[in-house]
């Protein structure tokens, strides 16, 4: 068995777990496998689990795969069979009994929230109530597992506050109605006491209720497993920051295009 590190731009893709509607990570993972000759059962690699199944639009750093893999399979190996918008970049011997979703202790959340004008100090209190051990039955679409042990935090980067989210592991788009509830109350849309009201065991609905932030500016950065010793392929790495370098260089100048159609006229 061995684990992989998966980085990802997730904006055009459907979520990271496979569907029957619409291209997803897993889908183009998988293709990959295949032409790589890995063997298969049931549709799935021998023994494969995943930390985590990224909502449609978000991206991760850090997505953790797992499955039976021969020992010549690196991450640059794995590369040459997927797309440049998914790149292996470290991996790890595992035993018989390692599972990607049940053994990680810790997955980490980075949420880049665009909020020049909202109150960084209200943000970081909001932030605080919603830490600890909670029922976040408001927070997720979810009817089960919604008690959860969270820790929230907010900084300040220039016109944005970062906020990130750790659990041992999340519900259906918790992170994104955190997020959502944060940016309310920070914005001045609603109160303080509204956090403790989403808190509360009564359901929102309504004029009351939440949706969730946007996917896009979501990432899941980390999954942390003690036990795990991860390789670095340095050859794979430097290639993905290539690869992700020219798209944030597209990204630019596709932002200085929108910026000149808002100029005055």
């Amino acid at each position: 068995m061995r684990a992989f590190r998966l980085a990802y731009d997730g904006t055009e893709y459907r979520g990271f777990q496979r569907q029957p509607h619409g291209e997803t990570i897993e889908d183009r993972l998988f293709d990959g496998l295949r032409a790589l000759e890995i063997e298969f059962e049931t549709g799935s690699p021998i023994g494969y689990a995943a930390a985590g199944r990224t909502d449609a639009g978000v991206s991760a750093r850090a997505q953790t795969i797992a499955f039976e893999a021969p020992d010549w399979l690196s991450p640059r190996a794995l590369n040459s069979e997927l797309p440049t918008s998914i790149r292996a970049w470290a991996s790890a011997d595992i035993d018989e009994s390692f599972h990607a979703t049940y053994d990680a202790k810790e997955r980490v959340y980075r949420y880049f929230l665009y909020a020049p004008d909202e109150d960084d100090a209200i943000a970081k209190t909001a932030a605080a109530r919603l830490s600890g051990h909670h029922d976040f039955h408001n927070f997720t679409l979810d009817a089960e597992g919604t008690e959860r042990e969270l820790s929230v935090s907010v900084r300040r980067d220039g016109a944005f506050l970062i906020i990130d989210c750790r659990a041992s592991g999340f519900a259906r788009q918790l992170v994104r109605w955190v997020v959502s509830v944060i940016d309310a109350v920070a914005g001045e849309v609603r109160p303080m006491a509204f956090v403790e009201r989403a808190l509360s065991r009564e359901p929102l609905s309504g004029a009351d209720g939440i949706s969730p932030a946007a996917p896009e500016p979501l990432v899941l950065l980390d999954v942390r497993y003690p036990s795990v010793r991860f390789e670095r392929d340095e050859m794979a790495i430097d290639s993905a920051r290539q690869i992700f370098a020219a798209k944030r260089r597209r990204q630019l100048a596709g932002a200085r295009v929108t910026e000149t159609l808002l100029a005055e006229w």
